[in-house]
């Protein structure tokens, strides 16, 4: 079993700056990629930025430039910097992660609990 707990959401004014954390824990695993999520009030999952093992990241271009993702693996956990924040950024963030237990293992597909994110002045 693989676990993912979220940190860092809370309120803060328009323009200024978030760092959100998912750890990982449990057993011998592999993480592929780990993707963060949010979904605002009364709309639709969206993607706002994905990290792979080989280091490649995608982010769309409503949060390019503004908001990093990256990684510490010693720590197994990964971030989400998030700076410049604007009201339309208010939501639910989401972390997910792909990966396999074990060399042989089979694959798995994990969600954290979501922490809340508010941008209002």
């Amino acid at each position: 079993q693989v676990q993912l707990v979220e940190s860092g959401g809370g309120l803060v004014q328009p323009g200024g700056s978030l760092r959100l954390s998912c750890a990982a824990s449990g057993s011998v695993f592999y993480i592929n990629t780990i993707t963060w999520y949010r979904q605002a009030p009364g709309k639709e999952r969206d993607l706002v930025a994905r990290i792979t093992s080989g280091g490649s990241t995608n982010y769309p271009d409503s949060v390019k430039g503004r908001f990093t993702i990256s990684r510490d693996n010693a720590k197994n956990t990964v971030y989400l910097q998030m700076n410049s924040l604007k009201p339309e950024d208010t939501a639910v963030y989401y972390c997910n992660a792909v990966g396999q237990f074990g060399s042989r293992g089979n694959a798995f597909d994990v969600w954290g609990q979501g922490t809340l994110v508010t941008v209002s002045s």
